[in-house]
This record gives structure tokens, sequence and C-alpha cells, in this order.
């Protein structure tokens, strides 16, 4: 099968869209498929048996992320191009922009590939531009989109966090409010990572449950293992994440830390995406200055090191399409406190692999924390469950076996809708 995964923006350590490209279409290639993908930056890591097609945007983001190819390597004049100006312009204030542009974009480009031969099924990892849309009723290709959660979920968050009347209206104005649902009800089929993302899509998007399909994401099991000798460092404490991103609920992971200064001893690692300054700013106001150490840009080798170290990963979310900072800590035998928000509690078995407590309570967080660390016998059980969990459950190979079998689906329909009526009979 010939199938084109199309990603607006991305590599491993911008968060979960990126690791779910990596393996998925490391898997695909491995069962002998042809994969390519169109992506814009910051580009995403592939393997050296799929074709990656780096699309050059002029997002005002791109700049950020490839300074150095934009401002060296790149004629001046292009960007006085009436479309490039409009688009380096107006994504510094619109997510919607930015989506569609790139959406469009990728259809040229889509269009120059299969000059060469035709793709068999378009996989788009939640763009949902009406560039996406175009794919299916100009080219005519079988398209099937990620939604790993709906960013109406991003916009209520922010909007209920927001401490300014313009932060609240910047917010307003950056988030989709109809393209992304537009596209969504006219692709063949949604694919997202927990039954909690369903539900969530058909409340925000307003599709069908049928038109759905949960596949779980997944861990490398030959990857995300202890290192033998690496034991957990007692009172260790481990945030993985974003923590500019309001859902990730890292304001309630440290007022909860700030509760327990006095009742058991801790030190907080965050592990967040580079030049992040929301983390510093928090921890000063919440004066938790001496308690927290930040690494940014990980390799895979020292993330691992980083989970097996810790006595106890937190994943304080408000939601969570999947929650792959908690799967790869379980993976590694790192026990996790997280909320259940979102699918963290399809992965997270309360009181055998860790605790769950409710979202946005700084309160029942801090106890959940203090009950782990005051008992590193109950963590080293906790951890062993959570590691055996994610090695009979959750798998990018699983992952990409049930996406096969959606592909065969969509394609076998196409081909009876493409019958004439008579031979259907």
């Amino acid at each position: 099968m010939r199938i084109c995964f199309i990603q607006y923006q991305g590599n491993m350590l911008s968060g979960g869209q990126g690791v779910y490209l990596h393996y998925l279409t490391r898997e695909l290639a491995r069962m002998g498929h042809e994969v390519h993908v169109i992506a814009g930056l910051p580009y995403p890591e592939v393997t050296e048996d799929v074709h990656i097609h780096k699309l050059k945007t002029f997002s005002f983001w791109s700049l950020l992320d490839g300074y150095q190819e934009y401002v060296y390597h790149t004629h001046p004049l292009l960007y006085f191009h009436p479309v490039n100006l409009y688009e380096f312009a107006s994504t510094r204030v619109n997510l919607t922009s930015l989506l569609n542009m790139f959406s469009l974009r990728a259809y040229y480009k889509l269009n120059e590939l299969e000059q060469e031969r035709p793709f068999d099924l378009i996989h788009d990892n939640q763009t949902l531009g009406y560039g996406i849309w175009l794919m299916k009723k100009l080219r005519g290709r079988p398209v099937v989109a990620n939604i790993h959660h709906p960013l109406a979920i991003d916009r209520l968050n922010e909007l209920r966090q927001a401490r300014s009347l313009g932060k609240l209206v910047s917010r307003l104005l950056w988030f989709p409010w109809v393209m992304q649902s537009w596209v969504a009800r006219r692709v063949d089929r949604i694919i997202t990572g927990s039954a909690s993302s369903a539900d969530s899509i058909v409340q925000f998007f307003g599709l069908p449950r049928e038109h759905i399909r949960v596949i779980y994401d997944g861990i490398d099991p030959d990857v995300f293992v202890r290192p033998e000798g690496v034991e957990p460092e007692p009172n260790r404490v481990l945030f993985v994440g974003h923590t500019e991103d309001k859902n990730k609920g890292f304001r309630y992971l440290l007022e909860a830390l700030r509760l327990l200064r006095g009742r058991v001893p801790y030190h907080l690692v965050v592990v967040q995406r580079p030049r992040s300054n929301e983390a510093p700013r928090l921890v000063e106001e919440m004066g938790l200055q001496g308690r927290v150490s930040y690494f940014e840009k990980l390799t895979t080798a020292e993330l691992i090191r980083t989970y097996s170290r810790a006595q106890l990963l937190v994943s304080p979310s408000l939601y969570e399409g999947f929650g792959l900072p908690a799967a790869e800590a379980m993976a590694c035998g790192t026990p996790v406190v997280a909320t259940t928000a979102g699918a963290l509690r399809e992965i997270v078995e309360d009181g055998v692999s860790g605790l769950t407590v409710p979202p946005g309570d700084a309160v029942a967080l801090s106890q959940a924390i203090e009950t782990m660390l005051s008992d590193p016998e109950r963590c080293r059980r906790a951890g062993a469950a959570g590691a055996r969990r994610m090695r009979e459950r959750f798998t990018w190979q699983s992952t990409a076996e049930e996406t096969l079998a959606l592909y065969e689906e969509v394609l076998g329909r196409r081909r009876l809708a493409d019958q004439p009526v008579s031979a259907r009979l």
C-alpha cells in the first residue's frame, strides 16, 4: 500500500503528534508499505525507510523554528509575495490560518508527488484544513484523519485560566471554531487514541460515533524499559510535558507541591519544550525556587533514564487524548499519580499502577503524591504493575495493525462504491 501522511508540524520534542507519526510510520514501513510524509517545521523525525517531503511554509512560527533557514537561505522578495505575506501575518494570531495554509500547500505538494503514481490513502495527523478535503474531493483519495483531542477543549481550558482581557481575546482569536469540524465530517474515518477522546469528538464536533475509530497509541516495549542498574531516587518527582499548555495542569502540580512543604521532602524535575518560560515564572510565583530542575531536548535514551530515576511521575492534566508521558513512565517501571481527565483513567489503574485524582484539585493531588512518596515499596509494586500493563495492552505494533485494518476497511468501501450498481446486486 502507498500511504501519504500529512503533518503540519511537530517533531518528537514538540509533543504527542510527532511521537505518534514517528512510531506509526516506522511500523507501517516495517510491514512492507511505502510510506511518505508531507510535513512542515519543526520537521518530524522518521526512520530511513520512510520518505519525508519537507514543505516550506511562511508562517510566523516556521520563522521561529527555522530561523537560520529563513533569514540566511531564503530570498527576501519571497516574503513579499501576497500569499506568503498573508500567511506570515495571519498565523501570528490565528491557528486556523496556520492549519489551512499548510493544508493547501500540502495539497499542491501531493499533486506533484502523484505525478509518479497515486497514493492509495491519505492519513492526516490532525491538520483538518480545507486542503485535506480537497485531497478527497478533487484528487479522489480516501482520507482518514487523527483527532488526538478536539482543540475546543484546549480553547475552554485556556479561556478558563486567562488572567487578563487581552489574554482572553487572544485565545478567542487563536483557536479554530469551524474549519476542523467541517473537514472532519467529510473525511472517510476519524481515528482517536482513546474512548474518552471519542466521546469528546462526538460532543464538540457533533460527529456520529460510528464515524470514529478508537485505536490506542502505544509505547515501544524494546525502547522504553528501565536500564539495568538505574534505580529510582527517593522523593524525586517528575513532570514531562508542555508547561505552557493549559491542558497539562502544571499550575495545579505546583500548587500541590506548595501544600506539601514541611510534610514530605521532594524535588521536582521538569522535562519541557525548548524555550518555555512559563515554568520558571510559575515556580517563582509559588515560592518553590531551589526545589525544581529543568531539562530540555533530551534524547530518547536520556528521557528513559529520567523516567527510571524518578520515584514518581505526576500527570496533573485537565485533559489528555492519550497521555504518552504516563504510558512511557509506566513502561519504565515508574508509578504514576494522574488525574481522571480524558484518557488517563484508561491508562493508569487506580490503586494498581498508581493513583488517580479529580482534575484541577490541588489538595487531592498533594495527598496522592504524599501517599506514594511516603511508601517506596508501594511505588515499586505499582511500577512493576504498570510495566506489565503497557507491554500487554499498549504497543505501537498493535496501533499499526489496527490502523492498517481500518485502511483496508476504508479502501474496501471505496472499491464497493466505485462498482456499477449491477455488480453489487
